[in-house]
């Protein structure tokens, strides 16, 4: 596990709580629940794929001894699979104190050929999905006293519009609307719902959009200030932070993840330039 100079000392309240993280066999969710476990937690393991799901756990139980991997496969789109992530997750640890909503699919397409079914596949999976899980997951919380942490994990896209992105932009900036709503309704409960915004990262999904020819690695490095793509366990450190006790006054907030993507405003010429002035 990579992280800089963050030390585990900082997140010992997050040892034994139970996190459910969905979409967690690779990406960002994957390199989350790796977090989570080596800083003694109990991660749910969350996929649609059954094999990876299995694989998973196997591999995180066996190379970090540290918390304890339990997997549930299941399509958050679904309601009936939401509950059963939920009940599984309450029969094998008992409680839960963390929800990361982290399962989503992207799509580029031009939005007048935009397929009805593809729109509404991508919301149903990036945004009911979410609401699924903090619903059943709030109302288990508050049901058993728990003040817990929900992060939703948006994008940069549900800041900004990007062309092509019609479904995928539509779902993030929901999601942000709706972590406001439950923010607000939940916080006399304890339960802080918060989201994370990344920019581009380093994922499967980034290098399958890469594929499609619509932009290049290049381009993101020099659209963003930093000037580099960001990695998947500096969201991670992110999420943990909103899920400890260090972020306790901390919710309805969005927090971008972005290497400065959002704050520039600008054009690629000005950002040449800029950067050339630091250069040695």
């Amino acid at each position: 596990m990579k992280g800089g100079g963050i030390g585990k000392m900082s997140f010992q309240d997050l040892k034994g709580k139970t996190v459910i993280i969905t979409g967690s066999t690779k990406g960002i969710g994957l390199e989350t629940a790796k977090l989570f476990k080596s800083l003694g937690s109990n991660v749910v393991i969350n996929s649609r794929n059954k094999g990876d799901v299995e694989n998973t756990v196997k591999v995180l139980n066996k190379s970090i001894e540290y918390g304890e991997a339990f997997g549930v496969a299941g399509d958050v789109s679904e309601y009936n699979d939401c509950q059963k992530i939920v009940e599984q997750s309450m029969e094998k640890f008992g409680k839960i104190d963390v929800l990361v909503n982290n399962a989503g699919i992207s799509l580029i397409a031009d939005s007048v050929e935009l397929r009805p079914q593809d729109y509404e596949k991508v919301l149903r999976i990036n945004l009911f999905g979410s609401f699924y899980m903090a619903q059943l997951v709030a109302k288990n919380m508050i049901k058993n006293k728990i003040k817990g942490s929900i992060i939703n994990v948006s994008s940069i896209l549900g800041l900004v519009g990007l062309p092509k992105r019609a479904a995928y932009v539509s779902s993030k900036f929901a999601l942000i609307g709706l972590t406001k709503v439950l923010a607000t309704e939940w916080a006399p409960f304890g339960i802080r719902v918060n989201a994370v915004a990344p920019g581009y990262i380093r994922t499967p999904m980034d290098v399958k959009d890469t594929g499609t020819g619509e932009y290049t690695t290049e381009d993101i490095e020099g659209r963003t200030p930093m000037g580099r793509y960001g990695e998947s366990y500096e969201v991670a450190y992110t999420i943990a932070f909103i899920a400890s006790d260090l972020s306790s006054y901390v919710t309805g907030a969005v927090i971008p993840i972005d290497g400065g993507w959002v704050a520039y405003g600008g054009w690629d010429k000005l950002l040449k330039q800029i950067k050339s002035k630091a250069k040695p």
